[in-house]
């Protein structure tokens, strides 16, 4: 379980905090980090506040977007202080967030998303993910440093491994899930479809914000989303010239 769930940092403005997440990770059991453009890696504070979790700096993805780091995953949750106008499914703890997720690893990959550490995720790359998790805290003073808020998730991914040990995970009602990938290929697909039939002629609305919220709740399994595919497709052969 624990070798598929991926941190992913974006923007990490202290190299000693990338190093002080991978020491929280390692000491979880967890070994997969990447990197979405650091402001300053590799470098030596990295390393020395990494200690004994060196080999995770040493190994480590660094990529150039987070949809790039994120793509080949079933679930992509990105952990943030508040929720945005368009709210993706939220978990409210990172307990309940790992009992759901560790539902999927028999899918695939899962990813939790942690932003810079001054503003945290912009809202353009939570739209990258399919959920949201908020890690309760004092409400006077509710401000994480980021390796503290990924040694309280690698926490919970430790705790939920070991309560699952010796049970077979079963996949949920809806699963297969299709990777983020996938996802995207449909909503550019449905982006294709709308223009065509005229139906974006009002960017201001935020139609396709909307739409992708609307279906990241619904969470359209791999089969589901391959009829969607099919109906823009006989949509899009209906509407054309005979």
């Amino acid at each position: 379980m624990l070798d598929r769930i991926r941190i992913v940092l974006v923007q990490t403005f202290h190299p000693g905090n990338i190093g002080a997440s991978a020491r929280a990770m390692k000491t979880m059991g967890l070994s997969d980090l990447v990197l979405v453009n650091p402001r300053q890696f590799p470098d030596e504070d990295a390393t020395r506040l990494a200690a004994g979790a060196s080999d995770l700096i040493d190994d480590c993805r660094v990529v150039g977007s987070l949809s790039e780091a994120v793509g080949d995953c079933v679930q992509v949750i990105g952990a943030s202080a508040r929720l945005r106008s368009l709210p993706l499914p939220c978990y409210d703890g990172p307990d309940v967030m790992m009992e759901d997720a560790a539902k999927r690893l028999e899918e695939g990959r899962i990813a939790i998303v942690f932003g810079r550490e001054r503003y945290g995720l912009t809202n353009e790359e939570i739209g990258h993910c399919t959920h949201q998790l908020t890690i309760p805290a004092n409400p006077d003073y509710g401000i994480l440093n980021l390796s503290q808020a990924v040694q309280i998730v690698a926490y919970e991914a430790f705790r939920q491994a070991n309560r699952r040990e010796n049970a077979k995970p079963a996949l949920s009602a809806g699963g297969p899930y299709p990777t983020v990938e996938q996802l995207e290929h449909f909503h550019a697909h449905l982006h294709q479809a709308l223009s065509a039939a005229g139906f974006l002629n009002q960017p201001h609305a935020k139609t396709e914000a909307h739409l992708r919220a609307l279906f990241a709740r619904a969470e359209p399994s791999r089969k589901e989303l391959s009829i969607l595919r099919g109906v823009l497709a006989a949509l899009e052969k209906s509407g054309e010239p005979r």
